[in-house]
């Protein structure tokens, strides 16, 4: 009978199969394009009832174009969206050639657009001096004149009188040594499946989704409203985001996972509950921060990890229900005598291989 015991007793089931059924939910969310760093992460997704997502390059296409180029020639006020492929003046073709040049040495998604909108190869040797500053744009000596490229805040802090556009879109306000030029008007539009992103969170009874965004509030409401999100917040600075999600974090009860791509994202990434990254177009700092990595670029894929994260542990439950309610059961059949060393096998080996069945068959399961 103490021989039974100890066979019954025997941790196999339990050892075996919770390591196990969270490898296999790495493996199933590798399997559709989500890379997951630990098994604790995978736990803390499946806990997850706040979902922030960075707007430029995550919820959005990254991918900028420049519409409108606007030097102090224009007319006051006056800020209309040219349609297509516009023909710019000298001076305007000039203003794109000093903000690409500025721009020339970072991988922010509008730095590339700007490059690729002025369609020529650039010169870095004009370029000297850069200075990136998050938040606000580049600074550069550009042929020896001091340029400066960004938003609002950049010719605020430069002390530089601009004009104040009021058209919807990303604005780029340029000065050339501190004397304002001009600005360029940039559009992104939603990733295809950001809609769908955001429904799929609400049928996981996620419904506190969140944008933060460096971008104008104007252009980030309108962007929330497209994609049925409520609090969308713009005007944030990489540390103003930082504040956003420590004010979120007071709450213990609330689970956040923060889904960013740019190299200004990783102090968040690295204080959220769960960081996860977009692994095409995020940057390395972002992506070695991020504690799971979304391959394809595509928001929809939070809401599949999410799912992954919640089959697992279900499964790891089920497992731990499994391996403590037989075993209990069969050392109570062994004290009275009933179980026999054949029951104790069972209750050892067969309950460790039904666990593990259980824990392989999330690699089967479509999400």
């Amino acid at each position: 009978r103490a021989l039974t015991f100890l066979v019954i007793s025997c941790p196999c089931a339990l050892v075996i199969s919770i390591p196990l059924s969270f490898f296999a939910g790495i493996g199933g969310a590798s399997a559709e394009g989500v890379l997951v760093k630990g098994s604790n992460y995978l736990e803390a997704l499946a806990g997850t009832r706040t979902v922030v997502f960075d707007k430029t390059g995550t919820i959005t296409q990254g991918v900028f174009e420049v519409c409108g180029i606007h030097g102090t020639n224009c007319a006051s006020g006056s800020c209309p969206v040219e349609s297509g492929h516009p023909v710019y003046t000298k001076k305007e073709e000039q203003l794109l050639e000093y903000a690409a040049l500025a721009e020339c040495h970072s991988t922010h998604p509008i730095s590339i657009s700007l490059q690729k909108a002025y369609g020529k190869k650039l010169d870095v040797d004009r370029v000297t001096d850069v200075q990136e500053i998050g938040g606000h744009g580049v600074i550069a000596t550009v042929d020896g004149h001091r340029v400066a490229a960004g938003n609002d805040k950049l010719m605020k802090k430069e002390k530089i009188a601009y004009r104040n556009c009021s058209c919807t879109g990303t604005i780029v306000h340029l000065a050339v040594d501190g004397v304002y030029a001009g600005y360029l008007l940039l559009s992104d539009t939603p990733k295809e499946d950001a809609i769908t992103a955001v429904k799929e969170l609400k049928t996981l009874n996620i419904d506190n989704i969140q944008i933060l965004s460096g971008d104008k509030q104007a252009i980030v409401s309108k962007l929330g409203t497209e994609l049925g999100i409520s609090q969308a917040y713009g005007d944030l600075l990489p540390e103003g985001k930082v504040a956003h999600i420590e004010a979120l974090k007071t709450n213990p009860s609330n689970r956040i996972a923060f889904v960013g791509d740019g190299i200004n994202d990783a102090p968040v990434l690295a204080m959220s509950n769960v960081g996860i990254a977009m692994g095409g177009l995020g940057s390395d700092a972002a992506i070695e921060t991020a504690d799971i990595v979304i391959q394809n670029d595509q928001p929809a894929k939070v809401a599949t990890a999410i799912r992954i994260g919640r089959a697992t542990r279900r499964i790891v439950w089920e497992n731990i229900i499994l391996a403590f309610g037989v075993k209990f059961a069969v050392l109570l059949l062994g004290a009275i005598g009933i179980a026999t060393m054949w029951e104790a096998v069972f209750a050892d080996v067969g309950v460790a291989l039904i666990a593990i069945l259980n824990a392989i068959r999330i690699q089967k399961k479509k999400f």
